[in-house]
């Protein structure tokens, strides 16, 4: 049989640690754990089950991407609506509280320039005057800001702190607003009024609303009436830029609670369960080959479970065995 190095003209790398960005085909020794190793690109994609949060919560508001994340707000089992916590690719931490507890709000940005609003507040009640507030996160703290011009709650948002849009949410309504930094501004108004779908875009000139019975894109100006899911539902989480999108979860009464979907820019693909069927939770992610989702419900549970997505096409280490 011939070997590695006859085959290859190079012997396999002996390394303490696994390479920082390895190439895929690359194969190498780790001397630590006594293995071998080597880079290579998944075939299909999968959810593997990462650590809880500390609060069990829905109606999460949910940014950031899979190492870094934010959970803003959401309803806890002690029903305390302010809580927040970040995520690091590893544990959940909780963080100060908001100012104004409230849960079906969203948010957007970084985990350390976050941006979180609308949201019923505690009592419910269609309290307006609460509905319409937002909050800016710095990485450490929560500050008061410009309210919405129409507070609602089901609102669904995406972008970075200084260049957010929002859209939708209670009655159902078509209201769209952007925010830049330092005010809300009313733009055009979505052509299928709706609440409790899922959005998701870098910032305000380029999203994707997914559900729950239509998807539209918006281009910075107006929005366009795209392809829809395969299996249309609400309560989803999102995450990604409107070119390359995961759509996931959904009400799990009507079975579609474990369901994922990715998006290539012009239409909705089926693709790997969730390994816990839920609604209502938070959602951030790069794109349609990675994705994070935490939280969320199945009536009367509460969720606390964090899932991690990786799609096809995304690089990963592979141990080898003998057998």
């Amino acid at each position: 049989m011939a070997t590695y190095k006859e085959i290859f003209g190079t012997n396999i790398e002996v390394l303490a640690s696994d390479p920082a960005n390895p190439v895929t085909g690359q194969v190498w020794y780790n001397s630590t754990s006594n293995v071998v190793k080597g880079a290579a690109i998944t075939t299909t994609g999968a959810w593997a089950t990462g650590n809880d949060m500390n609060d069990a919560r829905f109606e999460i508001g949910g940014a950031g991407i899979t190492t870094a994340a934010l959970a803003a707000a959401g309803r806890t089992a002690g029903d305390n609506r302010q809580k927040a916590e970040t995520w690091n690719g590893t544990s959940w931490t909780a963080v100060n509280d908001l100012n104004n507890g409230k849960y079906g709000g969203d948010a957007s940005g970084t985990v350390t320039a976050g941006l979180a609003f609308g949201g019923e507040p505690p009592g419910g009640g269609g309290d307006a005057g609460n509905r319409d507030r937002t909050e800016t996160w710095n990485g450490t703290n929560w500050t008061e800001v410009n309210d919405l011009n129409t507070g609602r709650e089901g609102i669904r948002g995406a972008g970075t702190q200084p260049s957010t849009i929002a859209a939708g949410g209670s009655s159902p309504n078509v209201f769209t607003e952007t925010w830049n930094g330092t005010c809300w501004t009313e733009v055009n108004d979505l052509n299928t009024g709706r609440a409790s779908g899922s959005v998701t875009g870098a910032d305000s000139t380029a999203v994707l609303y997914i559900g729950p019975v239509a998807t539209e894109s918006w281009n910075g100006t107006c929005w366009t009436e795209v392809n829809d899911l395969n299996s249309p539902r609400s309560s989803t989480g999102a995450g990604g830029p409107y070119t390359s999108a995961l759509c996931f979860g959904g009400p799990v009464p009507s079975g579609f609670g474990a369901f994922t979907e990715s998006w290539n820019g012009t239409c909705f693909t089926e693709d790997a369960d969730l390994n816990t069927g839920r609604d209502s939770g938070g959602g951030a992610g790069p794109g349609s080959t990675s994705g994070l989702y935490f939280g969320g419900r199945n009536e009367p549970t509460y969720y606390a479970s964090t899932e991690e997505f990786t799609g096809a096409g995304a690089p990963v280490t592979v141990t080898f065995t003998d057998s």
